[in-house]
């Protein structure tokens, strides 16, 4: 197979043909640290492909399709780490083709153009369809996906995008009329524990170490279904161990490490952290003379008025919330006030909208509410949506049977018919709990009557 590699931020094309490139593979054997842990574990054989096996498993669309050694111009659509560029390369490798890449980022109409222009002079598409693989080709604008449609059509190039968006959306009609559209799934738990456990039995780098997988749920849970991002975790983790020691990792020790990892949050200035916690704890706790102590506190400082006012904003929400919706049109109706008329007026708008918010009924429900949905979304990881809250506007999602069996809420009495509107695994969760205020009482006694035998309120 001849290797290509389009270079495309100078606009320069460097043909790396088979002894350039058996010399970088050399160089990469030699130090496979060097190389990040995710490109290492790229499977060379579609038996170490891990996942989509609809596609690529033994009598499989596409898997036939390679064994034939003809496939169509096509797009992978899928979310992000699940084997799209990976599989590109496995079927540019199996079937011999010479493969070019290019990035929707950063490359053009010209640097479409003079891909193809610059391997047809070197006589590389003799065999027509050489492989010219677009990740993020939802990024192509309609002019530069217009640039591909005379090569695809003739059949000078097998298109393979590569995307995270709608194809119908994304792509012109007329170059998704010449490709295929095949979906990719989000890795299961058992593909994502058997990648780990293969990276630490086959790895040069992992293999070398002693490192015993205790609990898995951190690292996956991190990973979000994402291959990739998995294999830097388990990374990231293991270049923590003492060298020639036994290393357990644990969901403990991941998640402490991955915390260590990210940016950390500038600390200084504790005195104005102080004294906006101590204002608005006073807001909370229905207190507004200390609140506009504190609010003096801070003016007298040179606090920043916006800072103040978009804190009371969160309060409103987070604090009051539908126990008395009008405090956050009032907070945000305050943050656009000061805005307007500036200091030492806008102290008179800060104080009147720190009082309303201090005296007001509270309710924390929406702040749980969301805090609840987090946690849940952190055990659960990213459950599929189901098919019936499924939009679809397309013939392609409408063949995927994408909004089947939704009921449409208006054609009911009421406009309201009862349904699932949750992934089925968490079906009948309740996440919101109405507070003790009459707004939301009246709320808890409606969402009683509406979701009886569902939702337990």
């Amino acid at each position: 197979m001849i290797w290509t590699n389009v270079r495309i931020n100078a606009g320069i094309f460097a043909l790396n043909l088979h002894d350039c490139r058996e010399h970088c593979i050399r160089i990469r054997r030699n130090d496979k640290s060097m190389t990040p842990l995710a490109e290492r574990m790229r499977p060379e054989n579609l038996e170490n492909y891990v996942g989509q096996k609809h596609l690529v498993g033994e009598g499989a669309v596409l898997r036939q399709a390679i064994e034939r050694g003809r496939i169509p111009s096509f797009i992978l659509w899928g979310p992000p780490g699940v084997g799209k560029t990976t599989l590109a390369r496995l079927i540019a490798n199996l079937l011999d083709k010479p493969f070019f890449q290019l990035s929707a980022i950063n490359a053009g109409v010209k640097d479409i153009r003079d891909a193809i222009e610059s391997a047809d002079k070197q006589n590389l598409f003799k065999q027509k369809g050489a492989i010219l693989f677009i990740d993020e080709i939802h990024r192509f604008s309609k002019s530069q996906q217009d640039a591909l449609l005379g090569a695809v059509e003739k059949g000078i190039v097998t298109l393979i995008g590569a995307t995270t968006e709608n194809p119908s959306f994304e792509v012109i009609p007329a170059l998704l009329s010449r490709c295929q559209v095949y979906v990719l799934q989000h890795l299961s738990k058992e593909e994502l524990i058997g990648l780990v456990d293969r990276a630490l039995e086959e790895d040069e780098v992992l293999k070398a170490a002693d490192i015993e997988i205790v609990e898995y749920d951190a690292l996956l849970l991190y990973s979000g279904g994402d291959a990739r991002r998995l294999l830097n975790a388990l990374e990231l983790v293991a270049n923590y161990r003492t060298p020639n020691e036994p290393f357990k990792l644990t969901n403990e020790l991941v998640r402490e490490l991955i915390q260590q990892n990210a940016a950390l949050y500038d600390k200084t200035g504790e005195q104005h952290y102080d004294i906006i916690s101590a204002f608005i704890k006073s807001m909370r706790g229905s207190d507004p003379n200390a609140a506009v102590y504190w609010l003096a506190r801070m003016l007298d400082g040179g606090e920043d008025i916006e800072f103040i006012a978009r804190r009371m904003v969160i309060l409103a929400s987070e604090d009051i919330g539908l126990a008395n919706p009008n405090a956050l049109l009032l907070a945000t109706t305050t943050m656009d006030a000061i805005r307007m008329i500036g200091m030492p007026e806008a102290r008179i708008i800060l104080s009147q909208c720190a009082i309303y918010l201090a005296t007001s009924p509270k309710s924390n429900a929406s702040y749980m509410a969301i805090g609840k949905a987090a946690e849940l979304v952190k055990q659960s990881g990213s459950l599929p949506v189901p098919l019936h809250l499924r939009n679809a506007p397309t013939k392609l999602m409408q063949e995927l049977n994408y909004g089947s069996g939704y009921k449409y809420a208006h054609d009911f009495e009421g406009n309201f018919v009862q349904q699932n509107n949750l992934p089925d695994e968490i079906e009948g969760s309740i996440l919101y709990e109405p507070g003790s205020n009459p707004t939301e009482e009246k709320i808890r006694a409606k969402l009683a009557s509406d979701w009886k035998g569902k939702y337990k309120y």
